[in-house]
């Protein structure tokens, strides 16, 4: 079987969620194990782009090259602690300048196709929309993890991207998965968060990780000196939190392997998530497809949003 690097995207129309932050580290993460990880910058903010240091501005070539002119991606991937295809504030104007574009959602995944033997790993930085350059990595995608904060506002955008998922399922990307919802900025000083979390497990079950990305000034403070959390602070609470997401990605992914090769693989999925395998006429379970909650109207997870609403 021919290599086929793992794309995982990070995703949440909500802002401020800690989506760049786990992009970058989880990359790290990913390559302390000595796994090849690419970083993609799709957000016209360049946030993840000056993460490692590198100024949006200086750049003659960027991710808007890449989607509009079709330039390699090549010739816009920068290595510092991981590879990165680094972004600017001229992507701004890719979703306008895309428009016309026949196939413009699948413009990503071809600029990826170029680099798929050279990583393990390509992990995608969104925006805060569910806009084009979204719908391209979610396109592009073979997982999708959910940076949510623990707050009421966070875990409503849950149930629009749902619907998105759906959408982009059934017309550009039927593989694309959830890997795991994963909340993040946690002040375990607060009644609120702890309820939020216990709203989430109670309704998306073994989707939302183990591991919890709590508050920390070194999320703060690591970008200013260009360099990961895991480098800046290696032996502190937040690496170690993007450590143990690492650890559970890559187990997940290689009892998938196991459920995939092995003759009760169907039986095994069907007992951890309690539905039917693909092909067996139902999506993925457990951890695999939040879609599901979104053909059935997403009611139950909306209704528990609003209690956690309406306890605050």
């Amino acid at each position: 079987m021919a290599h086929q690097a793992k794309v995982i995207v990070f995703a949440n129309q909500k802002g401020g969620v800690a989506k760049t932050t786990t992009t970058l580290n989880l990359a790290c993460a990913f390559a302390e194990r000595g796994h090849r990880v690419l970083c993609v910058d799709l957000d016209p903010q360049g946030n993840l782009t000056m993460s490692q240091g590198i100024d949006p501005d200086s750049l003659e070539k960027s991710m808007y090259d890449v989607l509009v002119h079709h330039t390699s991606i090549r010739e816009v991937v920068r290595k510092r602690e991981i590879d990165i295809a680094c972004s600017s504030i001229d992507l701004a104007g890719a979703e306008i300048a895309m428009s016309t574009q026949i196939g413009r959602e699948r413009s990503l995944s071809k600029a990826l196709a170029e680099v798929n033997d050279d990583y393990d790993f390509v992990c995608i930085d969104t925006p805060p929309s569910l806009g084009l350059l979204t719908i391209n990595a979610l396109t592009a995608a073979s997982k999708v993890i959910v940076p949510v904060q623990c707050e009421y506002l966070s875990m409503r955008g849950l149930i629009q991207l749902q619907n998105t998922l759906t959408m982009i399922k059934e017309n550009l990307n039927p593989d694309v998965e959830i890997e795991g919802i994963l909340p993040t900025l946690v002040d375990t000083r607060t009644v609120h968060a702890k309820e939020a979390i216990e709203i989430l497990e109670e309704n998306f079950g073994d989707r939302v990780f183990a591991s919890r990305i709590t508050k920390t000034i070194r999320f703060a403070e690591a970008p200013v000196k260009g360099m990961s959390v895991l480098k800046y602070d290696p032996d502190g609470k937040a690496a170690y939190a993007y450590r143990r997401l690492a650890e559970e990605v890559l187990a997940n992914d290689k009892e998938a392997g196991e459920h995939a090769r092995g003759p009760t693989g169907r039986a095994l999925q069907e007992d951890r998530g309690g539905g039917p395998a693909p092909g067996a006429g139902g999506t993925p379970e457990g951890r695999g497809d939040l879609a599901k909650d979104a053909r059935r109207g997403a009611a139950a997870p909306g209704a528990a949003v609003d209690a956690v609403g309406a306890r605050a």
